[in-house]
């Protein structure tokens, strides 16, 4: 009777240890999951779905699978995807230690740049490491998650009386994929469309983010250059992966996306492995002329702008008849300009009728204003 009673005692509790060890394992990989830059709690579904890779029976894979979705309720679970309310972050000095590439600069010039060394020890990183998720860095009200769905998507709705912050619905033409996807925000929904940290938070927490500040790390888990939305299965098998270990399926994106990383780490100091390195290397040497990615294209073009005002000496015009009356100011009179370029290296172009060292030959319009 007591051996009976004893087997049917261990009997009964081994399908318990296979519970828990199949929900420790299925905790892990959430813990893994959420910390590569995709999604945080809310991936628990997604995640599960994949976690039956290892041979596991039937009936604990369905169990572990419908735990998340009969858990919370679906605003909560859905909270870290599509935050209802913007984290606030404190601005001062939330951006990277470093200037992007300039405009102009190869992806290939800005990776012989980049220090090469081995992976620091992951120990200590936690997504927390890097910042409320989604904060609002740059202040205009939206959180980071719908910033970059508003630029990514196309034909979005948006949620009334939300400053046209929170995305409804859309449509993404994913990079890693060149699938098109529909978007849904939704509890059940969301993670169809994901916000990929193109250069891993985990990846770059082991390649120098440790030495960055608080707020630098904030600012690098929220830069546009390093987000990227895309399809959530595929961001989920990325996980915290780098060119070495994970490239993007659609091989037309894979210069691009290689391209972006080297833009990041220059901007924030981070550094390749030498098997990184390679990987990138061998992925430019199909595009070699790839241009690194930057954020200062808008600005440059501002600057570029700014000097067209002064090509307005159109409005001298009307000057030239008050200009023969000083003609008794002829101190200046042995000034001679062999050609416009004499003109512009004295620094008197456009040089108009009346004064010093203007002449006809100067002027091929005759419209009284030389060397325009």
């Amino acid at each position: 009777m007591n051996r009976d009673s004893a087997r049917h005692a261990r009997n009964h509790v081994r399908p318990r240890s296979r519970w828990r060890s199949v929900v420790f394992g299925g905790g892990a990989l959430l813990l893994v999951l959420s910390g590569c830059g995709g999604v945080s709690s809310a991936a628990g579904p997604t995640a599960v779905v994949a976690a039956p890779t290892r041979a596991s029976p039937t009936p604990s894979a369905t169990v572990v699978s419908a735990a998340p979705s009969a858990a919370p309720d679906p605003a909560s679970s859905a909270a870290p995807l599509d935050p209802d309310v913007v984290p606030a972050v404190d601005s001062a000095g939330a951006a990277a230690p470093n200037a992007q590439p300039a405009d102009g600069s190869t992806a290939v010039a800005v990776l012989s740049t980049l220090a090469v060394k081995g992976r620091a020890p992951k120990t200590g990183y936690a997504r927390t490491q890097f910042g409320a998720a989604w904060a609002d860095v740059d202040h205009n009200g939206c959180d980071t998650r719908n910033d970059i769905l508003k630029r990514d998507l196309t034909a979005v709705t948006v949620k009334g009386g939300t400053r046209d912050c929170l995305i409804l619905t859309g449509t993404l033409k994913d990079p890693y994929t060149a699938s098109v996807i529909p978007f849904t925000r939704g509890a059940a929904t969301s993670t169809a469309v994901q916000i990929d940290h193109v250069v891993a938070l985990s990846d770059a927490w082991q390649k120098g983010a440790q030495q960055l500040t608080l707020a630098q790390r904030t600012a690098l888990a929220n830069d546009p250059l390093n987000l990227l939305a895309v399809d959530g299965p595929t961001n989920l098998r990325k996980s915290d992966g780098d060119a070495a270990t994970w490239l993007p399926p659609a091989k037309s994106y894979r210069c691009s996306y290689v391209a972006r990383q080297i833009s990041v780490k220059a901007a924030y100091g981070l550094w390749v492995t030498q098997a990184e390195h390679d990987a990138m290397s061998g992925i430019l040497a199909d595009c070699a002329q790839m241009l690194a990615p930057t954020g200062q294209e808008a600005a440059a073009q501002v600057q570029g702008t700014a000097p067209a005002p002064a090509a307005e000496p159109a409005a001298a015009l009307p000057a030239p008849p008050a200009q023969p009356a000083p003609a008794a100011q002829p101190a200046p009179a042995g000034i001679y300009y062999a050609n416009c370029a004499a003109v512009r290296a004295a620094g008197a172009a456009p040089i108009s009728l009346g004064q010093a060292g203007y002449r006809s030959a100067l002027d091929r319009d005759g419209d009284g204003v030389g060397c325009e």
